[in-house]
């Protein structure tokens, strides 16, 4: 186990990573235009409808800032994670982001969704990347 943990924990860094900077990419259309195959927004308006889907009790401008904030987490900590800089910082920051984002999904999108995307997976993986120390022990 001891001989694992290192590649499980870069895979995990790399697979979260990945997996924050890929939708920050397609909300910008770097991954193609809307409605192109394996594109969910392709550009900035269509993410904002979503997020304002999310925050239903919000303004409409406040959501999208929020979506923005999100977005600007999204892009650090997938960065982060992925050249292994503050790991904990990331982790954290990805936990509560994706935590909090399941929870919205959960009420607004109905209950399928966050399983359905794997989002509590994500955000929980991350909890645990956190806690973690570098040998593999819990953090006391």
């Amino acid at each position: 186990m001891k001989k694992m943990f290192p590649t499980a924990q870069i895979l995990l860094r790399f697979a979260l990573g990945v997996g924050f900077i890929l939708p920050v990419l397609d909300r910008i259309g770097f991954l193609g235009a809307p409605g192109s195959a394996n594109v969910s927004w392709g550009n900035w308006a269509n993410f904002v409808a979503y997020t304002n889907t999310l925050m239903p009790y919000l303004p409409s401008k406040m959501a999208s800032f929020f979506g923005l904030i999100a977005t600007i987490g999204e892009a650090l900590f997938g960065v982060l994670l992925i050249v292994g800089y503050k790991i904990r910082f990331a982790a954290y920051g990805s936990f509560g982001l994706t935590l909090i984002f399941a929870m919205s999904m959960l009420l607004f999108t109905g209950y399928r969704s966050p399983f359905n995307y794997s989002v509590f997976v994500v955000s929980f993986a991350s909890l645990l990347l956190a806690v973690l120390e570098p040998e593999g022990k819990p953090k006391n």
